[in-house]
Order: structure tokens, then sequence, then C-alpha cells
């Protein structure tokens, strides 16, 4: 379709669309906050856990809590090390008793597997790593619901935010289908067989059938900024195997009342001390965008921590990041500095997330 490529995490990955389809990082962007956008995401991975102790295995492997989630629905979890820290984040679908699926990132798949496959030797389940087996397209928007009920029998009214059902997509029988993604707005992600022919036939079908609802193909510059506004974390970013999850201000997903997880031993210590740095969003004051890395300074000009994702938001129209700062620092309304190209840039601390998507009526 004429995308701009680069390589992602071993994958060949559009960026962005080209202009003369209406595409582009901000039209995709705006599509996604307005319309519909549709996003390839098959280098997403998947691992699933079943058998008779299914659910002792990912309560031992992840921070959240599993067996709050009935058939169908799923939730926001992590792989943490057992010193607190993040192996990965995930998406955690309950899809039978005793039968889970675990969406993983890209950048993570071979260590993500092998990680549960060795901490999970102990339960009497079995580990399989899916990820090659499906083609995971995202459809994203309000617009979203839409598009995708006219390929589909399911009842796409009934499933709840963070739920899944299965139906009849495009032909195609016995579908997974979960109203989740990594945009900050409602939409699918539908899991296909990962059969090029296939594939590439529910692609030109979804692009085909939206047209009514101007929808556009969607590339990874546009997903990068969606979930900025929505401080969605990204691995490598806001969370990795140096950062915790208090310092990452995930502490919502970590159910700390459960009996036992690994990390939890050293989440405990770690609560107990004091915080050495958290995640807050600033926003810039003077014109300059904080880039990744950037260097965050006090008002003396004294390094005080680090921007970990930023750019422009085309929805907000503003220039926002994420960074690390010492507690002192994180107060909403403080002023900070931001080296880009050698100069001191003001920001202010802001309240996250940036962007929130309109409550459904």
């Amino acid at each position: 379709m004429g995308a701009k490529m680069v390589e992602f995490n071993g994958w060949d990955m559009p960026v962005e669309y080209p202009a003369s389809i209406g595409c582009g990082i901000i039209n995709e962007h705006m599509a996604v906050r307005t319309g519909v956008g549709i996003f390839d995401v098959s280098h997403m991975g998947d691992i699933r856990l079943f058998g008779a102790e299914a659910l002792a295995a990912v309560q031992h492997i992840s921070m959240n809590d599993a067996s709050r989630l009935a058939v169908g629905q799923a939730q926001y979890s992590a792989l943490l090390y057992p010193q607190g820290t993040f192996v990965d984040d995930v998406i955690v679908h309950r899809l039978g008793e005793e039968d889970y699926l675990l969406v993983i990132n890209a950048g993570t798949r071979e260590k993500d597997f092998n990680w549960v496959r060795d901490n999970t030797r102990q339960f009497r389940c079995k580990v399989e790593h899916l990820s090659d087996d499906f083609t995971q397209i995202a459809i994203q928007g309000p617009k979203a619901v839409n598009l995708l009920q006219k390929l589909t029998d399911a009842d796409l009214s009934a499933v709840k935010f963070y739920w899944a059902t299965r139906g009849t997509l495009y032909g195609l029988k016995n579908i997974l289908i979960g109203r989740t993604g990594y945009t900050a707005e409602d939409g699918f992600e539908i899991y296909i067989p990962s059969d090029e022919t296939t594939s590439a036939r529910v692609w030109n079908a979804i692009l085909a059938t939206g047209k009514e609802f101007g929808v556009v193909p969607c590339g990874l510059g546009a997903r990068n900024t969606l979930r900025l506004e929505g401080k969605l974390p990204l691995y490598g970013h806001e969370i990795s195997d140096t950062i915790n999850v208090w310092e990452a201000g995930l502490d919502r997903f970590c159910k700390m009342e459960k009996p036992e997880f690994i990390g939890r031993e050293a989440l405990e210590k770690a609560r107990a001390a004091d915080l050495r740095k958290t995640l807050i969003g600033l926003e810039m004051v003077d014109r300059g965008i904080a880039r990744d890395g950037y260097k965050v300074l006090d008002s003396g000009g004294s390094e005080i921590g680090y921007v970990t994702s930023g750019s422009p938001a085309p929805f907000l129209k503003k220039n926002i990041a994420l960074a690390y700062l010492p507690p002192e620092h994180a107060e909403i309304g403080s002023t900070v500095l931001v080296e880009i190209r050698g100069q001191g840039v003001k920001a202010q601390v802001v309240p996250t997330p940036f962007y929130r998507r309109p409550k459904q009526a």
C-alpha cells in the first residue's frame, strides 16, 4: 500500500501509510480518535496455558488476580522478575475454565515464552507458543463496532470493554474477537489464521467494508502517539527490567492481596521504602518537543530525570511526554526543563492520562 517501512524488533513494519491515500501519522491518529483505523499487529505474541492447574500457573507468574476473571473476560497484567521489575506487560484472556491466553509484546516474544515455560513447570498445565499461528488485526476508534459488526455474526454490542467473544468473521468460524486495544480508544482485536491468503483477504475486506466509515490503515507512528496520549506503557520505555511496579504507577493492576506471585516479596520491601522515581506527564510550555531519552533538569539546570516517551499529540494539539522524576519534583503544576539541543526548554508536570475517551451513551 506504499507504506514507509521500518525495522521493529526483527519485523518489517509500516510506520505510516502515504498521504496519497489520506494517511500519514496525523491523519491516521485523528481517524482513530474520531472514526476508525486498522492496524496489522501480527508481530504481537501469544502464549496459551491450559490444563488442570492453568489458573494456579497464571496466578504464580502474573501480578493481577486472574481468579477474578469470568470465562470470556480479559485483564491487563504483567510478568515480573523476583526483584519486582518487568519481564513484560501482558493481556490475560480467560478462554475456558482452565484455559488462558497471554498476549505479549513483539520484542520480548522468545524471552517471555521461555520465562513462562520455565516458571510453570511445577504446575499441571501445558504451555504453547502460538505467536506464529495468528494474524492479529486491531480495529480501533468510535466507529470500530459499526465496521466490524458488518463482518461478523457475533453480537458486538453485548461485548464489554476487556471482554471477548467468538464468532464467524468474513466466513471464518470460531474467531476470537476481543474488545481490547492499545490506542486509549474503543475498538477490537481479532485473531485470524496466519496464512498469507487468509490474512490479506480479511485485511482487504475490513478496508472495503469500512469505506463508509472513513477507515484508514494505520502504522507504528500513530500507534505510538495514540498510546502516549492515553499513558499506555511501552516496554523498554515506561517499563523494563530495571523499573518496578510502584515506580511505573501500575499498582492498581498489582494485587498484593494474592497469597503468592513472583516479585511479590520484593514489591513489599519496595513499597515500605522511599520511592526514588515516579512516572509523570509533561506538557511543553515553551516551543520544543521532548523526545525519548532527553534529560529533564530542575530550574537550576541540574539533571533530575529523563523522558521515556515524547512527541506532538495530534488530537490534543500539544507537545507532551512521559518522564521519570524524583517524587519531590513530581507535583502537578511543577515546572521543569527538558534539555533540547543543549538548551533547557520549559515544561510543566500535568495530570495523566493526557486523553480519556468520552464515555459511551
